[in-house]
């Protein structure tokens, strides 16, 4: 990446922010826990809510204001993705979309697969579409972590009727390969069963593994999937509240489109305002700029880990800026993040959040400066003294 990285709001101006991030805790810790970035909007998503504002433009939002378009242009030209406009629904957010989509290809009671570790609202959103969990953990390889197809499988032909995916997978980074795209697709439709994929930390993916949406994965896959994104993780939008459903078939297309009217009412017309400058290419450079900083702190986050807490098991994420670290090593109990927070004075995530298999974990999200990164694990390798 030779873009110039993005450099990240100071702290005094980022504790003015009032958002879930900086409202939660107090002035004392480093928040690293929610999925929240610190850097400045891309300037054409600031002129063009700076605009609404100006017009007075807070009513209703109409039901295609360009957004469809804009992201099939997005997904061509960033992923190579064709797209149907015709295909594209918006909605409120990411789970909002997957909650409604279960409830409609499955009956009260079902079982949907997760693969956790995952986070944590898709066990949550299962339940509340009616279904029930099937956990099918990813399988760690020893080099990083990969579907369990035959766990899929197996519970596919015990009754499942779906399966959430999360691709990239948050919180390992994983950016899941096309050809197990393909071999879930087979699997799935095997047993006449969907898959709904969450990809909303596409955007965010590293050179080194090309991302493959799980509906351009094969033809199996776009038949079998639906695919659930927004603008929000990348370019931290998330209280503008819009997210998109996006389909390649004309049977799943049809489900989609029966969905309640209500559905699409709930997006942010803010949301839609500021998606569609998001994914305008005007915002490109902003991107590439953040994905530059993202990759250094990565790395960064790795050297910090060697220095202060030699024991911690870390793999370089592929995709995002949340990683996921092991602790066990230090015997702080199943959930690290609870002393962490008491007596480092830093937030993380908290690993048993995101299944069992996170007992001893924590996720650290490094979308920040590196100075408050870097500050951060000084903070918790400091505890190794104690």
């Amino acid at each position: 990446m030779s873009t110039l990285p993005l450099e990240a709001l100071p702290l005094e101006t980022l504790r003015r922010r009032s958002s879930t991030k900086w409202r939660t805790f107090g002035a004392d810790v480093l928040p690293l826990f929610v999925a929240e970035t610190d850097f400045p909007l891309a300037a054409p998503i600031t002129r063009a809510l700076a605009t609404a504002v100006e017009l007075g433009d807070t009513g209703y939002t109409p039901p295609d204001l360009g957004l469809r378009d804009a992201f099939a242009a997005f997904a061509r030209r960033r992923f190579g993705w064709d797209v149907d406009p015709a295909r594209v629904r918006s909605t409120g957010d990411v789970m909002m979309g997957v909650v409604e989509i279960i409830r409609a290809v499955t009956s009260p009671g079902d079982a949907v697969v997760i693969t956790p570790p995952v986070y944590p609202p898709f066990a949550m959103c299962v339940e509340e579409a009616g279904c029930r969990v099937e956990a099918v953990p990813l399988t760690d390889t020893g080099a990083g972590w990969e579907l369990n197809l035959d766990g899929i499988e197996a519970a596919l032909a015990a009754g499942a009727r779906a399966v959430l995916l999360c691709n990239p997978h948050n919180p390992t980074g994983t950016v899941h390969r096309a050809a197990d795209l393909a071999a879930l697709a087979e699997v799935v439709a095997r047993h006449d069963a969907v898959v709904i994929s969450d990809e909303i930390h596409a955007p965010l993916t590293y050179d080194e593994v090309p991302y493959t949406p799980f509906l351009a994965a094969s033809e199996t896959a776009a038949a079998v999937g639906y695919t659930v994104t927004s603008s929000s993780k990348a370019f931290n939008l998330a209280g503008l509240k819009c997210a998109l459903m996006i389909t390649a078939d004309a049977r799943t297309a049809a489900v989609v489109a029966g969905l309640p009217a209500e559905v699409e009412w709930r997006t942010g017309l803010f949301g839609a305002i500021a998606s569609i400058a998001a994914f305008d290419a005007a915002s490109d450079g902003w991107l590439d700029g953040l994905r530059t900083r993202l990759d250094l702190n990565r790395r960064l986050l790795a050297d910090l880990l060697a220095q202060q807490l030699p024991a911690a098991r870390y793999r370089v994420p592929e995709a995002g800026y949340l990683a996921w670290v092991d602790l066990g090593a230090y015997g702080w109990g199943e959930d690290p993040a609870a002393r962490i927070l008491a007596e480092a004075r830093v937030a993380l995530h908290h690993g048993p959040q995101f299944g069992r298999q996170g007992d001893g974990w924590v996720r650290i999200n490094f979308g920040c400066a590196p100075e408050v990164l870097t500050a951060a694990v000084e903070r918790i390798g400091a505890l190794t003294t104690r």
